[in-house]
C-alpha cells in the first residue's frame, strides 16, 4: 500500500503475462486448456489464458499452467524453463511476488507427417 492509495492487479492480467511467457519458451506447442477451454471453443470464444490458474493477492501471487510439449524436447528441462520464465516475467511486469509456479504437462504433440500421394501409371 502507498501513500496515495491500494494498486490492486486482476487474476487475468496476472494470467495473460503467464500464458505470454509460456508459450514464448522453445518446447512448448500449446496451453492445454481443460473444461473450459472446450466450452469457450463450443461458444466460438477464443481465451488465450485458457491452461493459466491463479491466486493473486495484494503482493503475491502462486500460478499453476497446463502445458503440451513438442516431442523431442526434454519434459523436465522445458517445464523447468516454463517457471523460470513465468517467474521473471510475471514478477518483472507486475511487481507481484511470485510464491509458486507449478507446470502440468498435459500431453506431448508429436509432428505432423506430410502424406505425398503418389499415383503410379501402368
Amino acid at each position: 500500500m502507498s501513500e496515495l492509495g491500494n494498486i490492486r492487479i486482476a487474476d487475468d492480467v496476472v494470467k495473460t503475462i503467464a500464458a505470454k511467457a509460456a508459450t514464448d519458451v522453445e518446447g512448448v506447442y500449446k496451453l492445454a486448456g481443460g473444461v473450459v477451454d472446450e466450452v469457450s471453443k463450443m461458444l466460438g470464444k477464443k481465451r488465450p489464458t485458457n491452461g493459466v490458474k491463479v491466486e493473486v493477492g495484494e503482493v503475491e501471487c502462486s500460478i499453476e499452467v497446463y502445458l503440451v510439449i513438442k516431442y523431442g524436447y526434454k519434459i523436465p528441462e522445458v517445464a523447468e524453463e516454463v517457471q523460470k520464465t513465468i517467474l521473471e516475467e510475471v514478477s518483472r511486469l507486475s511487481g507481484l511476488k511470485v510464491v509458486e509456479v507449478n507446470v502440468y504437462v498435459q500431453n506431448v504433440k508429436m509432428e505432423e507427417v506430410e502424406e505425398t500421394t503418389e499415383e503410379f501409371e501402368d
